[in-house]
């Protein structure tokens, strides 16, 4: 793709051991700021901040709405219940099996991106691929909490099925020695459904549930971005040039996407269009940050196409900010189809929240 041929001519001129690119121009200097290109590629990160903005004002939703009835919670594209953070999203999965999943990816995320920080030090987290892996290790973070206290409703909840059913066997035996044949039938009947209200009362995720939602679907943009990228573009680069991948590069393009895929065939989240606004905002705050550092420190840019003394960066501003579309979209299809064939091989199993 056209946006990432500076990528490739600044490696040329790298070391064959370095991934980092050659100074261009002082960045710290005012000329190097007050010039058409920057001002047009400034008005492309506001525009994608601004349609972020207007998509979360829009279609996130208030508290007071998320109280409503259950009709309008179905028709609030952003609503979350309680469970689906935890829940797997077949009934014959254990909340456990989840649970372990996320506490392995949790740890072997984690291994990983210190191991990384011991070899090259603080300065990864100069790059998009590591702000984009620490917010993938803190979404298995988070879920392996979220699925450890979802593990312990479930247990609750099972527990109390089991007290309740029995209790209810019991009263119905007392019953039956001293009413009617007809008194005991409706007895039962007002008596099951007062019992399957109360357990199919479904509570609204609370804000820890909220933002693991926003996590993952940020992740799946941001993940597929930096994964896409670096498979089908630098990577065919780096093999002509016999460049020596170990296998701390390979992994931080490579273990977050399977990890996340994983969680996705197993959990139960649902997956709104319109949060596509975070991983806006994420890369977007990655860019003023970049630009902010670089406004003080004249060092080289971390992807070369960043860099706003080419004549073709609006070009480049431009076209990864498109890129966002078809990478956000990945996902949203992966997830069509786990629906399409988990509702036809597990049909009495499978949950699907709409």
């Amino acid at each position: 793709m056209l946006f990432m041929l500076p990528v490739l001519v600044a490696m040329e001129g790298a070391s064959e051991h370095s991934w980092q690119p050659g100074m261009t121009a002082n960045t710290t200097v005012s000329y190097y700021w007050l010039n058409w290109r920057v001002l047009l590629c400034a008005v492309w990160i506001l525009i994608s901040m601004m349609v972020a903005a207007i998509l979360i004002w829009k279609y996130e939703g208030s508290d007071s709405e998320r109280e409503e009835g259950a009709e309008s919670r179905r028709k609030a594209l952003g609503f979350l219940y309680d469970d689906e953070s935890w829940m797997p999203c077949l009934k014959l999965i254990h909340p456990a099996w989840l649970l372990a999943f996320r506490v392995l990816a949790f740890f072997l995320l984690l291994a990983l991106l210190i191991t990384n920080v011991i070899i090259d030090g603080a300065s990864i987290f100069y790059y998009y691929t590591q702000w984009t892996f620490v917010l993938v290790t803190v979404y298995f973070g988070l879920g392996s909490l979220l699925s450890a206290y979802g593990c312990h409703q479930y247990l609750k909840k099972m527990g109390g099925d089991m007290m309740n059913g029995s209790s209810l066997d019991a009263e119905r035996g007392v019953y039956a020695a001293h009413i009617s044949e007809r008194s005991e039938t409706v007895h039962r009947t007002i008596k099951n459904s007062v019992f399957n209200e109360e357990h199919n009362v479904r509570k609204v995720a609370g804000i820890w549930g909220y933002v693991f939602q926003i996590i993952y679907q940020t992740n799946a943009g941001a993940v597929m971005l930096t994964d896409c990228v670096f498979w089908f573009i630098i990577f065919p680069f780096l093999a002509i040039k016999d460049y020596d991948l170990n296998i701390i590069l390979i992994g931080m393009h490579s273990v977050n996407a399977i990890f996340l895929l994983g969680d996705t065939a197993l959990n139960n989240l649902r997956f709104p269009w319109f949060r596509i606004s975070y991983f806006l905002l994420w890369t977007s705050g990655f860019v003023i940050f970049q630009w902010l550092l670089h406004a003080f420190v004249s060092i080289w840019w971390p992807y070369p196409f960043l860099d706003l003394s080419s004549p073709q960066a609006p070009l480049w501003y431009l076209l990864v900010a498109l890129m966002h579309i078809p990478c956000y979209a990945i996902f949203p299809v992966i997830i069509k189809m786990k629906h399409n064939l988990l509702s036809r091989w597990f049909p009495q199993s499978y949950i699907y929240t709409d």
